[in-house]
């Protein structure tokens, strides 16, 4: 249990957390939501201990482990994707020489009875118990399973942690997390970088983690699938629902409204009351009862209704110029960096008024399609290009970070903007929230959130036809979000958007290019279509596996790769692990089953102890059974 007790920040004259209070139980599943600058990150980091709060404590039990990923990870570097994924069970190793050493001196000691004999019993049962929730027998094993599900290839696992991005890094850091499986977990938009299939993968792990977890994220579909409490931060209080997000809108709502019900009805009550008391007060046969009724009136305990935060940005693109037929297309390009091909001989067309998504694994070329589209980069071979009378607006998956921060908002602005445009752009930021003394901010000083809605703002200076985004929602806030998707839904011109967030994506456009080995894939619906036409296929395939007597099968399914002689001798050797965990498990479930039997077992004071430790070994031979069947499966023994 995690318990926060009256948590003060304050930032200069803004109170950011006023005396706060929070307690996290086991098997809590929270969702930490709020506007952009509420707080949010600065809670999650008071919990990981990462900051210290002006007042107030944090209390959690000795031995807590917590894993926290944040937004600025910083992998050391001269190691290897697997080398570096490994270090999460430097614990594993620890327990393991640990281990060890208890052995070793059971080996030696004779002096049974004995209370120090009895306690390193127990740390054996502990340290075995420990190790096998970690994983300790299939470390190599499970670091590929976890990168393979947050999308490295087999081949990445031998490069250099620093040929990848920050995203991709950050991805090393999460799975490095998930593998050690502390018993809380602080995820700080832990889907900015991850594609739709490794949220999804991220969401199947989520569902199956024993411990507690805290997740701030913009994503409401990530947010409902693996949260089971929402803690709303506004304005410097926390509103707590026994709910995932959607729950929580509609309990905040009915709240809200049962609130403003309950005051306006005191309000009529106290104007009543306070009515009858001027009347009685000009009476002097009734002064005496006025004052004793004013006395009660003053020690009524006022409904206060509660300030909210619901400032949103105004975005509405203008009227788009007319663009020609074909907006852009590509003809056999073919894009390589090096010897790597992400693109190879593609055709694509983009039609005057179309709304099209990207999809797919990070790496597969995406964004790279979207820049040789627009001219940001250029092809290795074939054509691709604009069509006639294009005015082009890309929003790029950085594009706040590219902003000058030694500028102000409002230079920022003037930068980007015609002269036509320039009494406009206090009127323009005021939308966008930028009001008073906001606008002579450097960038700097902004949040992530505030620079993404400034570089949104540099859009909307000239007129565009061509809408090309690339990830636009990584730092919105979900109101945010929701004013840029419907401004998206009501402009006129052509639509490129790339990205992973779902909810985002929903009904937003009406066709979807899946990027996947080098090729794309359309499918003619929003992302709802192509999720739903995915999951069959791969239902296709998995029965295709099972009824291997059809001599005809519906369609050709691409078979795994062969092992390597490598993998093969690492997947033995495993195997060759489990079979003998499997051994020693049984023989001691068996022995203890002995000492349960004797009639006098449940008159003893340690039968309760034994009796959970039978429960472990049972769990744990149950948990290494599976990965054994799992691991044979695989490898074909």
């Amino acid at each position: 249990m995690l318990t926060l007790s009256n948590i003060y920040i304050q930032y200069g004259p803004r109170i950011l957390l006023d005396r706060v209070n929070l307690v996290i139980k086991p098997g809590e599943r929270v969702g930490l939501v709020g506007r952009n600058g509420a707080g949010k990150s600065t809670l999650l980091k008071i919990m990981a201990g990462e900051l210290s709060p002006q007042e107030g404590s944090l209390v959690t039990p000795s031995q807590f482990t917590i894993g926290y990923l944040h937004q600025d990870m910083l992998l050391p570097k001269g190691k290897t994707v697997i080398q570096e994924t490994l270090t999460a069970f430097d614990e594993v190793l620890r327990l393991d020489k640990r281990l060890h050493e208890i052995q070793l001196e059971l080996e030696s000691r004779e002096d049974y009875e004995s209370d120090s004999y009895h306690a390193i019993l127990e740390e054996l049962a502990d340290t075995t118990e420990r190790l096998a929730r970690l994983g300790g027998d299939t470390m190599e094993i499970d670091a590929a399973r976890v990168l393979s599900g947050l999308g490295f290839a087999n081949s990445d696992l031998e490069r250099l942690t620093d040929e990848f991005s920050g995203g991709w890094q950050m991805r090393i850091e999460l799975a490095k997390m998930l593998l050690q499986k502390p018993d809380m977990l602080l995820l700080d938009e832990p889907t900015n970088h991850l594609d739709i299939e490794s949220i999804l993968w991220l969401e199947d792990w989520l569902s199956s983690y024993q411990g507690m977890a805290v997740v701030i994220s913009h994503d409401k579909r990530f947010l409902d699938n693996v949260t089971n409490r929402t803690v709303e931060v506004i304005l410097g209080r926390l509103n707590d629902y026994k709910a995932a997000y959607s729950k929580y809108v509609e309990l905040s709502m009915e709240r809200k409204e049962q609130m403003q019900s309950a005051y306006e009805n005191q309000q009529r009550v106290l104007a009543d009351k306070e009515r009858t008391i001027a009347r009685f007060m000009a009476k002097a046969t009734k002064t005496k009862m006025a004052q004793s009724m004013q006395k009660q009136l003053d020690k009524v305990e006022r409904i206060e209704i509660e300030d909210e935060d619901t400032s949103v940005m105004n975005l509405r693109f203008p009227p788009p110029p007319r663009s020609g037929e074909i907006v852009a297309s590509a003809e056999q390009m073919t894009k390589k960096y090096g010897d790597s091909v992400v693109l190879d001989a593609v055709d694509f067309k983009i039609l005057r008024g179309e709304r099209i998504a990207f999809v797919g694994q990070n790496g597969q070329g995406k964004t790279t399609l979207a820049k040789i589209l627009i001219g940001a980069e250029t092809a290795s071979s074939g054509k691709a290009g604009l069509g006639y009378n294009i005015h082009l607006g890309y929003y790029a998956q950085n594009q706040a970070e590219t902003l000058n921060p030694k500028i102000t908002v409002l230079e920022t602005m003037e930068n980007h903007a015609p002269p036509e445009m320039r009494t406009k752009l206090r009127g323009i930021l005021g939308s966008f929230l930028f009001s008073g003394q906001d606008v002579d901010k450097k960038v700097a000083a902004l949040s992530g959130g505030e620079r993404a809605r400034l570089a949104l703002a540099c859009m909307l200076l000239r007129p565009i036809n061509f809408l090309v985004l690339d990830e636009p929602t990584n730092h919105l806030d979900i109101l945010s979000k929701e004013m840029l998707k419907q401004a998206i839904l009501d402009f006129e011109g052509t639509l490129l958007v790339v990205s992973h967030d779902r909810e985002f994506l929903s009904e937003l456009t009406t066709r979807t290019i899946e990027f996947r080995d080098h090729h794309l894939y359309e499918y003619l619906g929003d992302i709802n279509y192509f999720l739903e036409k995915r999951k069959l296929d791969n239902m296709r395939q998995v029965e295709m596996r099972s009824n291997k007597a059809s001599s005809a099968p519906a369609a050709v399914v691409k078979t795994a790769e062969p092992l390597s002689p490598e993998e093969r001798k690492l997947l033995q050797r495993n195997v060759q692990k489990l079979e003998r965990r499997i051994e020693e498990l049984e023989a001691e479930i068996k022995n203890m089953e002995a000492v349960m039997a004797d009639p006098d077992f449940y008159s003893r004071s340690d039968a309760d102890s034994t009796l959970q430790k039978y429960q472990g070994k049972q769990k744990e031979l149950a948990e290494v059974m599976v990965n054994w069947e799992s691991m044979v499966e695989q490898s074909g023994f």
